[in-house]
Parts: structure tokens; C-alpha cells; sequence
């Protein structure tokens, strides 16, 4: 086997034995919840033998590490089983759930790497200057709050005093495209502020760190132009580490977009994973918190190959 090949399969293994613990960990978690399950969903005037029927329908008269077993090869096979709240399947409550949680982290990535991108390249064009200091203390700031923070800025300011977009980002299947991206403006530029500043930050500090390798001093040394050197010298070179972070902010977007759809009371996973835990409704919670957590772990595993196949230090590690 290649040493390429061998570096990505030890990442794949890898990112299978974290999902592993994951599972175990939210199962534990559920498992370690205080009362009695069946007795909080049917409340204090089920019988006992309402009770006893409920516990076998979801299971809880069997050992812990045999609903663990079952619980994850159901989930493997994408049976999800039945929300407690409404009976309904939870793979037909998700799957749109989901879709719209993809939609607004694609959108908020559509607009944070390519912008990201160039204000990095531009603060390492033009290092130490008015520019990149102001873009640098702006970014910084943005990292520095609380997604919820710049939410609700965003909301005083061009919802409640301006009224040029709606706080509440609900969609449907039915609206059109440009409907949908007007409904998400602002939950999508509160994520833009918040992995821009992110990404930004390490496309600057890749692209200097680059320029002062001697290739660098050599192409200077030949008269080529600055935005030259760095756009077409420095960046392609700085590559590994800009997608490591552009991938990891992508897991960002997916994974940690719950407090802004709760914010926006925007329909997507995260949303229903907060009223799933409101509701106490157990199989909801496993189900969305390990769907979160194979997407982050997904991207990271991404993030490695992708940093692995652009990095020739990586690729050959003697």
C-alpha cells in the first residue's frame, strides 16, 4: 500500500472509531438522564400497565448494551424508529429538517471562503498597512462574540429599525429560490460574519509564512509584480492549511448552526433538536445529535485528505 493510501485509510479508521465513541457517549448520556422515560412521556395517570407496555414498545426492559446494539444497527440501516411527541417516523421528520440546515450552511459557504479567500490575500498583500490592521481588528472582533450576539445586532438593526429583511426565517418547499435566500439573509450573514474571520485570519497567515520561503525571494528577484507573487506563487503553496480551516468552518457550518436556528427560529435540524429536547422525546435527540456528529466527523475526515493529498510533506512523511 502507498504511503498516500495508508495515511487515508489510518484517517478512515480513525474517524470510524470516533463515531464510535460518539454513539456510545450519546447513548450514555440519554441513559444517565434523570426519572423514569416512559413514566415522563405517558405522565403520572398511566397505568402500570400502560407503562409496562411502553417500556417493551421502546425497549427499555432490555439490557443497556442490547438497546445500544439495536439502536445503532437501526440507525445504520437509517431506520430511526417513531418521535414520541407525534408518532411520526423520524427519518421523514429529519430528512427535510436536514436538507434545510445543508441549505443555509451552503449558502453562508457560498459567500464566507470565496470572501474569506480574498480579504486574506489582500491583508497579506498589503501586510502592516491601514488595510489589513482594520480588516484584522474587524475579523478579531467578529470571533470574539457569540454567534447569538451578532444575531440579534443584526436583527435590531435591519429587521426591527430598518425592516429590510424578516427576523424569522421560516421557508417551505413551495418558495422559490430568491425567497428562500431573502428569508435566510440574516441567519446567513451572521454565520458569514463568524467563519469569515475564521478562515480569513489563517489564508493571511499561510500566504505570509509562504513569503519568505526562497522561491518567493527568487520570483521578487525577477521583477515580478507583488500581487503576482502572492496570487500565483504564495497561495497555491499556502493551500494545505487554507483548506484544513475552510473544511473544519464547513463542519462549523453544518454542525454548529443550532443556536442561529434558534435565534431565527429558522426550521432546520437544529431547531428540532432544541424542541426534541424541550419535549424530552428521546429517539428524536440520539438521532439528530449522531447525525450532527457523522457530519462534523465526515468534513474532518475531508479536512485530513484533503490537507494530506495538498501537501507533499504529507503525502511522503520520510
Amino acid at each position: 500500500m502507498s504511503p498516500l493510501k495508508e495515511l487515508i485509510f489510518k484517517r478512515i479508521a480513525f474517524g470510524a472509531l470516533t463515531l464510535a465513541v460518539i454513539s456510545v457517549l450519546i447513548f450514555v448520556g440519554v441513559e444517565l438522564l434523570p426519572g423514569d422515560l416512559a413514566e415522563a412521556v405517558l405522565g403520572q395517570n398511566a397505568t402500570p400497565e400502560t407503562v409496562a407496555a411502553f417500556r417493551k414498545e421502546l425497549k427499555l426492559d432490555l439490557p443497556a448494551h442490547e438497546r445500544y446494539l439495536a439502536w445503532l444497527s437501526d440507525f445504520v440501516r437509517g431506520d430511526f424508529g417513531n418521535s414520541l411527541s407525534n408518532g411520526r417516523p423520524i427519518a421523514g421528520l429529519i430528512g427535510w429538517r436536514f436538507a434545510n440546515s445543508l441549505f443555509l450552511a451552503a449558502t453562508a459557504a457560498a459567500v464566507a471562503v470565496p470572501l474569506s479567500i480574498l480579504l486574506g490575500i489582500l491583508a497579506a498583500l498589503y501586510r502592516n498597512s491601514l488595510f489589513d490592521r482594520t480588516i484584522s481588528m474587524v475579523t478579531l472582533t467578529m470571533i470574539s462574540f457569540p454567534e447569538f450576539f451578532i444575531a440579534y445586532i443584526l436583527i435590531a438593526i435591519l429587521s426591527a429599525e430598518l425592516g429590510l429583511f424578516p427576523s424569522i426565517s421560516n421557508i417551505n418547499d413551495q418558495m422559490p429560490l430568491w425567497e428562500k435566500l431573502y428569508a435566510v439573509f440574516l441567519p446567513c450573514a451572521t454565520l458569514t460574519m463568524v467563519v469569515t474571520a475564521h478562515m480569513m485570519r489563517q489564508t493571511r497567515a499561510s500566504i505570509i509564512n509562504i513569503l519568505g520561503a526562497p522561491f518567493i525571494e527568487m520570483a521578487k528577484l525577477k521583477g515580478l509584480k507583488r500581487l503576482r507573487v502572492v496570487v500565483v506563487h504564495a497561495f497555491p503553496n499556502a493551500l494545505s492549511p487554507v483548506i484544513n480551516v475552510v473544511a473544519l468552518n464547513l463542519a462549523y457550518l453544518v454542525v454548529g448552526v443550532v443556536i442561529v436556528e434558534v435565534v431565527f427560529v429558522y426550521p432546520g435540524l437544529g431547531q428540532l433538536l432544541v424542541d426534541s429536547v424541550s419535549k424530552r422525546d428521546i429517539p428524536v435527540v440520539q438521532a439528530a445529535g449522531l447525525i450532527f456528529a457523522t457530519t462534523y466527523v465526515l468534513l474532518n475526515l475531508l479536512a485530513d485528505v484533503l490537507a494530506i493529498i495538498s501537501n507533499p510533506r504529507l503525502r511522503n512523511p520520510k
